[in-house]
């Protein structure tokens, strides 16, 4: 094994899109500071021409404007990225034509609610746009960290890695969170996500289709090849059967349960699944570690906010590194990590409990104030004021925003 080099700025721990971001931001933030990933393998853009990924992410306006401030957004392949201009929610009790929640780019004066992209898309053109910056890409995994009062050691198979603050951007199962001993609350929501892309019957109309089914929620999101990807949360006892259920089988229950409004449907890809749990770090920053993304909260899938959190904390820690390095800081001080720790959890922490009560009350619940809240989605629609105040959360753009998510975007993908 290979001793410690010189001891870097920053040490990003997970290239995934919000470590990826992070990197990337700080190096045109803070062109001076020297940083690294350190990543299992890099990955590798889909060739052209190559059928869409399962996993994508719908990308709302606050993440369209982190990247394009990243240089990554531009590097995006834009024949794979699909503009969506309305989104059309309603509850079971409801009929897909009546009673439905619509939320309108135009209403907004926005040219789109957000794009569908590809996961590996996004996390490749950050990695892309980190190394034309002068970043370095490290690659092994992450053995073990020793946390020193000067610095942090990072242990590698085959390297010791020396920095002055740790980024854990390593997913819920951080191995970053684990080795600096910060905990988390965990709670599973007993439910499986299943996700695939299909064919259907009729165009997606360049819109995002929601239904809440009282023991889950189903989700269609236009992909840019005219297909749809699904994103199926059920509870244990459902996505059992469905992952169960031959393709066929499967695809008319699917057209079944979205009423139809694509018509039929037709599985693209395999169906891939994972368990669904809620996960809060109880704190985001140690002493020279700052965890940001899934390492430091995991939310339910259902309103799609998971990569635009964690863009929104790579942004966020970003400026907060760039301005103490202005002014000469220790970019590993505790009093700049809390000043990142106390701004974004208090947005995340509102986001979950907002998202949580989507689940309880529109997508599993059955008394009193589920019937209010599923009567609310009609009313909703049809307040104009609220229905805006809607549309500007979901593109990201209120709340306390960084400056890379405030900034307009220049004209790029559309």
């Amino acid at each position: 094994m290979s001793r410690a080099e010189e001891t870097l700025d920053v040490l990003v721990v997970g290239a995934g899109p919000t470590g990826a971001c992070a990197a990337a931001l700080l190096k045109r933030e803070a062109p001076q500071l020297s940083v690294a990933i350190l990543e299992h393998a890099r990955p590798e853009a889909p060739p052209r021409g190559a059928p869409l990924d399962v996993r994508v992410s719908a990308l709302s306006r606050a993440s369209e404007r982190i990247l394009t401030r990243a240089a990554a957004w531009g590097r995006i392949a834009p024949e794979r990225v699909q503009p969506y201009e309305r989104m059309r929610v309603w509850n079971e009790m409801a009929g897909a034509r009546a009673n439905v929640l619509v939320f309108d780019a135009a209403e907004a004066g926005e040219p789109n609610l957000g794009h569908i992209v590809e996961n590996r898309l996004v996390q490749c053109a950050l990695i892309e746009a980190f190394e034309s910056s002068g970043g370095r890409l490290i690659e092994g995994d992450l053995l073990g960290l020793r946390v020193q009062e000067e610095h942090v050691e990072a242990q590698t198979a085959t390297s010791q890695l020396s920095a002055r603050l740790v980024i854990g951007a390593d997913g819920a199962r951080s191995a970053v969170r684990s080795a600096i001993g910060l905990t988390a609350e965990v709670s599973s929501y007993g439910q499986i996500a299943i996700v695939a892309n299909v064919a259907t019957e009729r165009p997606h109309e360049r819109t995002a289709w929601q239904r809440f089914l009282g023991r889950g929620t189903l989700a269609l999101l236009p992909l840019a090849d005219g297909s749809s990807s699904i994103v199926w949360s059920a509870d244990e006892e459902v996505a059992s059967a469905l992952l169960d259920a031959p393709p066929e089988n499967f695809a008319r229950e699917l057209a079944r349960q979205s009423e139809e409004v694509l018509g039929a449907a037709q599985l693209l890809t395999d169906r891939l699944s994972f368990p669904l749990s809620r996960m809060a770090a109880h704190r985001y920053t140690a002493h020279r570690a700052a965890l940001i993304g899934d390492a430091a909260h995991v939310v339910h899938p259902l309103a799609g906010q998971g990569v635009n959190l964690g863009l929104l904390d790579a942004a966020a820690l970003a400026q907060v590194l760039a301005c103490a390095c202005a002014e000469r800081e220790d970019p590993g001080a505790e009093r700049i990590l809390r000043r990142y720790e106390r701004w974004r959890k208090s947005e995340t922490q509102l986001m979950a409990l907002a998202i949580d009560a989507f689940d309880r009350f529109l997508a599993h619940g059955s008394g009193p104030l589920s019937l209010l809240a599923q009567r609310g989605l009609a009313w909703v629609d049809r307040s104009a004021e609220v229905k805006r105040a809607f549309i500007m959360r979901a593109l990201g753009v209120s709340g306390e925003l960084p400056e890379a998510a405030r900034r307009a975007a220049p004209p790029g993908i559309s």
